[in-house]
């Protein structure tokens, strides 16, 4: 019965959310060993031909600043507006905003796109988990949320080989209008799949003051989002360091090329994406812990391990490594912050929650360029995976374990 309800939960959320989520990640995942190069060779110095590592870093993160900037704003939003039309307009923006690339802009104005771009990447996340939250049971979450990641994952298993097959044939101009098109492409189920409000929001209440709502969650749960933000913050930075990591360091420490590339990442993401099931099983059986904890340790010796690659042979042996230890965690992040989430003012929390681990994103990227600028590229995983460590041990000594006995949990609890 418990399984059969489960089923259903995953059926309506395939066109709502899984779709969605694929094609999306297959567009962004065609970025992953491409848009590193492609910033660099534009700022590349043209008298000594040098590569500005920091610049790099800086471009790749800049979604992720857009993203902590309009985080808040669009939870305040989403007490305005239905789910869906932040899940609709979120897809626009990102599509609209890589296409943008493929007119091989100035820098500057690549900032600003990759800024629209994680501002839609805010609100389409902020609605889509929201949503989540409230169809999802508790104690079915663990796998549903594992779900999600995996679903996730597969799309960043096609999309970086695409991507760098398509810009080493075609140009990155095209990659850019592929991906793009891929990101709008997740449009269509949502738009035929509308999803009914919730009562018309009954968080509409908040609309009285809503930046004062904003303040008492930050008061009332201010401990847990100390503890378990930090623990997010360096989570999300090693994940995000991730891919600036890999493809600079294949093609600057050991000279492979983007379809060389491409595939090192997607053979990261192909074991990355079987795990999730496990994830799922870990969290719902274990807690949350048994695979957030185990997750980021590993990865982090798997970062530190990447010195080691010596040849396109090397570098997918260490990506394999890193996708096992990432696939073990897959959905973590989403269920521990769905977990965490009080009954009252749901949207306000998901704003936060995202806010701090949109710093960890913007923060990846940026040390990663900052460090191989300042001490070399050799250093930089090393840097990463001190984050990693970092969060590893920060979830297991600080955070309370959020899973509750099935006994415990009322069968019609979100």
């Amino acid at each position: 019965m418990h399984s059969g309800r489960a089923l259903n939960t995953v059926t309506a959320l395939v066109p709502r959310v899984y779709i969605q989520i694929f094609t999306a990640s297959v567009g962004m995942g065609m970025l992953v060993p491409t848009l590193p190069l492609f910033v660099a060779d534009l700022v590349r110095d043209p008298r000594t031909g040098q590569e500005n590592i920091t610049l790099v870093g800086l471009a790749v993160g800049m979604a992720a600043l857009g993203t902590l900037l309009w985080t808040l704003p669009s939870g305040l939003l989403l007490n305005r507006i239905s789910e869906w039309v932040g899940q609709i307009a979120g897809l626009v923006v990102m599509a609209t905003a890589v296409m943008v690339l493929a007119l091989s802009p100035p820098y500057s104005v690549l900032i600003v796109a990759r800024l629209l771009m994680g501002a839609g990447m805010g609100l389409w996340a902020l609605s889509r988990m929201q949503y989540m939250r409230r169809v999802t049971p508790r104690h079915q979450r663990g796998r549903i949320m594992s779900l999600f990641g995996g679903t996730n994952r597969i799309g960043m298993f096609v999309g970086p080989g695409v991507g760098g097959t398509v810009a080493g044939t075609l140009g990155y101009e095209a990659m850019f209008l592929i991906a793009g098109t891929c990101m709008a492409v997740g449009l269509i189920p949502g738009l035929a799949y509308r999803d009914a409000p919730d009562n018309e929001k009954e968080s509409t209440q908040s609309a009285i003051s809503l930046l004062r709502g904003l303040g008492e969650t930050l008061m009332t749960r201010r401990r847990v989002l100390f503890t378990a933000g930090t623990g997010h913050i360096f989570a999300q930075a090693i994940r995000s360091g991730r891919p600036v990591v890999l493809p600079l360091y294949g093609a600057f420490a050991l000279g492979l090329n983007e379809q060389e590339i491409g595939l090192a990442v997607s053979a990261s993401a192909a074991v990355d994406m079987t795990l999730f099931p496990l994830a799922g099983y870990l969290m719902d059986h274990f807690g949350r812990k048994f695979a957030i904890v185990p997750s980021f340790a590993l990865f982090s010796a798997s970062m530190a391990l990447l010195s080691q690659a010596r040849d396109f042979t090397g570098l997918i042996l260490i990506g394999l490594l890193i996708g096992f230890s990432n696939g073990i965690g897959s959905g973590s992040m989403l269920t521990l912050g769905t977990d965490l989430t009080p009954s009252e003012r749901p949207g306000e929390f998901l704003a936060v929650w995202r806010l701090v681990g949109g710093i960890g994103d913007m923060g990846g990227p940026v040390v990663v360029g900052g460090v191989a600028d300042v001490f070399g590229l050799m250093l930089a995983p090393f840097f990463v995976a001190a984050l990693g460590l970092c969060g590893a041990l920060t979830f297991g000594l600080f955070v309370p374990e959020t899973l509750e006995k099935r006994s415990s949990v009322p069968a019609a609890e979100p």
